[in-house]
């Protein structure tokens, strides 16, 4: 008896056994899987509902247009006018100004933002100013600083390179530069000078015409 019994329980599967490790093999196959597998809590449901809602609104709602750019600051008309402002207000010492002058100063500011600025007249066909009377009618009548460097400049370059003077040289002179001063203080110096206004108009002046 005791050898078949021992046969039986050899050869016959064990029920508990089985059951046994089937749940085992349930129970590692899910730890495998991960937290995947296991039941959302309520929050966690809360939340993905959120995020598609959310989702869903990004892709409904249309684009918002671009918005249009701020015209640009004019920075120098604002120093201008802050400038222009103190020099007023300093005109008087330290007297500050009535609520009259203050009215009067903020009125006129006002006036010279609304004025428009005409930068080319496109209607307009420049034309040459006659010099009448040898009188120079387009800016100063004498040369400024920047025409006397120029032209003292250029004429000292034509010396350096050979041209001849148009003086006798002075025993003072030691460079073409010296040369060229003279010249130009006799105004014997060839050159004629274009000053252009804002419109295009513009006159040529003989070097001879200026003021000394």
């Amino acid at each position: 008896m005791s050898e078949v019994n021992e046969s039986e329980m050899i050869g016959s599967p064990n029920t508990n056994s089985a059951d046994s490790s089937y749940k085992k093999g349930e129970e590692e196959a899910s730890s495998a899987t991960g937290v995947a597998d296991a039941p959302a809590t309520a929050g966690e449901k809360e939340e993905g509902a959120a995020a598609m809602g959310a989702a869903d609104d990004n892709a409904a709602a249309p684009a918002a247009p671009p918005a249009e750019p701020e015209p640009d600051e004019n920075i120098g008309l604002n120093r201008a006018l802050e400038s222009y402002r103190k020099m007023i207000e300093k005109k008087d010492g330290d007297t500050p100004l009535t609520e009259e002058e203050k009215e009067a100063l903020e009125k006129k500011l006002d006036e010279i933002r609304g004025r428009e600025v005409v930068e080319k007249v496109a209607d307009h066909e420049p034309v040459e100013i006659p010099c009448e009377n040898q009188k120079v009618t387009v800016g100063p009548p004498t040369l400024t600083r920047f025409e006397k460097a120029r032209i003292m400049g250029a004429r000292a370059l034509q010396l350096s390179q050979g041209a001849p003077p148009f003086i006798p040289i002075p025993k003072t002179a030691r460079t073409s530069l010296d040369i060229s001063m003279e010249e130009l203080e006799q105004r014997v110096i060839p050159i004629t000078i274009r000053r252009v206004l804002p419109n295009g108009d513009h006159q040529n002046i003989p070097i001879s015409y200026f003021e000394k």
